[in-house]
């Protein structure tokens, strides 16, 4: 059913709740897992247009995809990592359409009305411009 999961990870507590789950999903159905970061700070997002090396920052998220995609690995399941840069729901909408992935999983943090207004809401705008499933999970208050 689900051939790639393109799985959105934020490098935080997070993808605690996602990540199991996706694990399970993409191991019942055979699927290929396509980890991605969007490092979206200022380095990120002038990356190319200033030619600037890779920031702490953005060295730190290649190296955490690496630390998840050696779970899913661990349980025999196919990885890839990708880390984009810049605007967060501008590049998971490009990349699951490149990708040909036939699901996005997200957390969400259950922001409502002024969360949203002061944090934006990537699942938002994702969710109006695609025609790819969306499996969205609430992420565990820790």
């Amino acid at each position: 059913m689900y051939k790639k999961i393109l799985i959105t990870l934020e490098n935080g507590p997070a993808d605690a709740t996602i990540i199991p789950h996706i694990a399970e999903l993409a191991g019942n159905f055979g699927s290929e897992i396509l980890l991605l970061h969007v490092a979206d700070g200022f380095a990120a997002r002038c990356f190319d247009q200033l030619k600037l090396t890779e920031s702490e920052e953005i060295k730190e998220d290649r190296a955490y995809l690496e630390k998840v995609a050696e779970k899913f690995r661990a349980k025999k399941l196919s990885v890839t990592t990708l880390l984009a840069m810049g605007d967060p729901p501008a590049e998971i909408l490009k990349i699951a359409a490149e990708e040909k992935c036939d699901l996005i999983a997200m957390t969400s943090h259950g922001h409502r009305f002024f969360g949203d207004l002061f944090h934006g809401s990537t699942i938002t705008k994702v969710r109006h411009d695609t025609n790819i499933p969306l499996l969205i999970l609430r992420a565990k208050k820790i």
